[in-house]
């Protein structure tokens, strides 16, 4: 018996090995291609950049030679128009962007606390003709702000609030905005709902569970819509021209419109330097936070 085993184990062919898989080469971009691409990027990103630096030479050359010589080239260096800026209007620059930044303070805290209280419920609460709501208020994206306009205007007339910071603060607080509701309606709902129902058992209520577990998760949704909204404000123009009517409460753009004159000689160059310095707090505020922007952006897409 085992002699009639090891003949037909001798017998059997052996086992071929499999042959070794050669792994396979990555294909190079073409060298011509990623130089097209890397070309027309460096095009776009100078043809957009390309205002931006004919200001900052703007705001350094004489008046005389800002829209003689259009190029980015320094032939004179005149530091003047900065101080002479800011000194310029009937109160020192630094008062206006003050008062821009105090604008912006205050919408940036309404709608932060606003449209995640609204975010909140229309994500995880239960109540009557949600889904209508929600719907109604996904329709006001739609609607310019222009539109509204006037009937604010007469209602903040009549409360007396005209010549006042409350009729650009004001309306962040009361979650108007429905863009950043959408943006963190869709992040609450990416939150495993498990979250809530542990906290549910322990005792806790909406409150609780919205301030100690879905607020800390919001963070990069918040960071979102506060730089979004810190952008805005500080740019908003039009509605800052219509309520503010006294010179020691007007923002940086209607500021900045000053130095413009229709009938008379305009101050170019130091309208060029005090857009200068406006735009630095826009650009810090997204150089730091930038981060927060691409991931709250990212994760709300993803979930």
């Amino acid at each position: 018996m085992t002699d009639t085993i090891q003949r037909d184990v001798a017998a059997a062919p052996a086992a071929q090995e499999p042959a070794p898989v050669a792994p396979r080469r990555r294909r190079s971009s073409h060298p011509v291609r990623s130089l097209l691409k890397h070309l027309v990027l460096i095009v776009t990103g100078a043809v957009m950049i390309y205002p931006l630096l004919w200001m900052v030479v703007s705001s350094l050359r004489p008046d005389d030679l800002i829209f003689s010589q259009p190029g980015l080239w320094l032939s004179d260096v005149d530091l003047s128009h900065y101080p002479d800026g800011w000194n310029a209007l009937s109160h020192p620059f630094g008062r206006y962007m003050l008062n821009s930044a105090v604008v912006v303070l205050g919408s940036v805290l309404g709608t932060l606390v606003s449209c995640s209280m609204a975010a909140y419920a229309f994500a995880r609460m239960r109540f009557t003709a949600k889904t209508l709501l929600f719907a109604i208020m996904l329709i006001t994206i739609m609607l310019p702000g222009h539109v509204t306009l006037v009937p604010q205007y007469v209602l903040f007339s009549q409360l007396g609030m005209v010549n006042t910071f409350w009729p650009l603060v004001g309306p962040n607080m009361l979650a108007t905005d429905s863009f950043f509701i959408f943006l963190m309606v869709q992040f609450i709902r990416g939150l495993p709902k498990e979250l809530d129902e542990a906290a549910r058992i322990d005792g806790a209520g909406h409150a609780r569970i919205f301030l100690r577990i879905i607020l800390p998760l919001m963070t990069p949704a918040l960071a979102t819509t506060a730089i979004f909204t810190f952008i805005g404000t500080w740019n908003q123009f039009f509605s800052a021209l219509i309520y503010l009517t006294d010179t020691d409460m007007m923002t940086v753009p209607v500021a900045l419109r000053l130095f413009v004159d229709s009938q008379g000689e305009s101050n170019w160059g130091a309208m060029f330097a005090m857009s200068i310095v406006s735009l630095l707090p826009v650009f810090f505020v997204f150089l730091f936070g930038q981060r927060f922007l691409v991931r709250g952006i990212a994760t709300t897409g993803i979930k």
